[in-house]
């Protein structure tokens, strides 16, 4: 195998295809990058969980393919100047790098023995824009939960149907939903591992070039442009979600996102992930005041809303609410409680793209 590569196109795939790579392995080829020279060229990272191969123009010299370590290659081409790359294999696996006056001999592994990831046999299938997709991931993945005894929540809802695409993750404590619009009506539901979500949202650029989703079996591919991201999915029914939504509300408010974040992480700094100490939300007529108070000392801040309910008083874990706006793009929201211990909702004012659910936390002497 020998190929030409320019410098930046192999560093933008190994830095997509070790994404899918172990670190460490008792299999020694699973710790590697699989590179093939055919028709065109290619890497691909495989953990058997998540497969990821990229595509790269090159000038294929001669055919064939080899693996190499990922992270010896990774440093390498990393610190290599910017200028076409020479990758080529020699006799006993030898891996060959060239890059101007700079030369590295390197021991591979032969690409036969690879476990590729498979191709897919496509059931059905839906296309999104990149942008739109990267949103609907970010809006709902600090929700996934992290506990293995539920392992249905580890992993976030991705489900098709009617036309529209939605991603669904919540642990004990929060809910998140996000929707987009597509253009196919097909008609799926799979739960994806969030860390293979995570991999994917680090992927995807904000862009409108298309993403093909499509579902063979038990897996799910993600067709870029130049690259395909395969993902197992998780076993289980996913929990029922729309049940814990609440329909009726005691307070509703309207507030500015930035000021209520920027309000809550000056609350945080008093308060604790420790039940005892909760922030407090004070909701009057026209002012919510953001109240913490810990064995360290206490802190209050008023902050103007628009109230179309009633007045009310309840606590919450700041984190949990801190990382629900932090994903909002809309300068002002509406946060609706149903009561001062049932779950609360932030969703857009003027549209309906997102929701989150937050459960508050029980607090005594208000």
């Amino acid at each position: 195998m020998k190929a030409i590569v320019q410098k930046h196109d192999l560093m933008d795939a190994i830095n997509v295809v070790q994404r899918a790579v172990m670190p460490k392995s008792t299999t020694p080829i699973l710790e590697g990058i699989y590179i093939e020279a055919q028709d065109n060229f290619k890497l691909i990272g495989n953990c058997y969980e998540l497969g990821i191969e990229y595509t790269v123009e090159a000038d294929i010299k001669e055919k064939g393919s080899i693996v190499i370590n990922s992270k010896i290659f990774g440093d390498i081409i990393r610190r290599l100047p910017d200028a076409p790359v020479s990758i080529e294999v020699s006799e006993n696996n030898k891996i060959v790098i060239e890059c101007l006056s700079s030369y590295f001999e390197i021991n591979g592994i032969d690409g036969e023995n690879y476990p590729l990831p498979p191709s897919s046999k496509i059931d059905t299938f839906i296309t999104i824009s990149q942008v739109a997709l990267k949103d609907l991931i970010k809006q709902t993945i600090f929700a996934v939960g992290n506990d293995e005894n539920r392992k249905i929540m580890t992993g976030a809802l991705l489900q098709s149907e009617n036309g529209e695409l939605r991603i669904v993750a919540l642990d004990s404590f929060r809910m998140a939903v996000s929707h987009a619009v597509v253009k196919e009506d097909a008609t799926f539901k799979v739960v994806i591992p969030g860390k293979n979500m995570n991999e994917i949202l680090r992927i995807l650029e904000s862009s409108e070039d298309p993403v093909t989703i499509s579902i063979s079996g038990n897996l799910v591919f993600f067709d870029l442009k130049n690259c395909r991201i395969v993902s197992n999915v998780l076993d289980g029914e996913f929990i029922n979600y729309r049940s814990y939504i609440p329909t009726q509300f005691e307070t509703v408010i309207e507030i500015n996102t930035k000021s209520f974040i920027e309000s809550l992480e000056r609350a945080s700094l008093i308060s604790s992930d420790d039940k005892r100490f909760p922030v407090r939300l004070h909701i009057g007529d026209e002012n919510l005041v953001v109240y913490s108070k810990a064995d360290i000392g206490f802190s209050k801040e008023e902050i103007k809303i628009t109230n179309n309910g009633a007045n009310l008083q309840v606590g919450f874990n700041p984190h949990y609410l801190i990382d629900a706006l932090k994903v909002i793009n809309d300068e002002n929201i509406k946060i609706s409680f149903s009561s001062a211990i049932g779950p609360c909702i932030i969703t857009a004012i003027d549209h309906d793209r997102y929701l989150h659910l937050v459960l508050p936390v029980r607090i005594r002497n208000m």
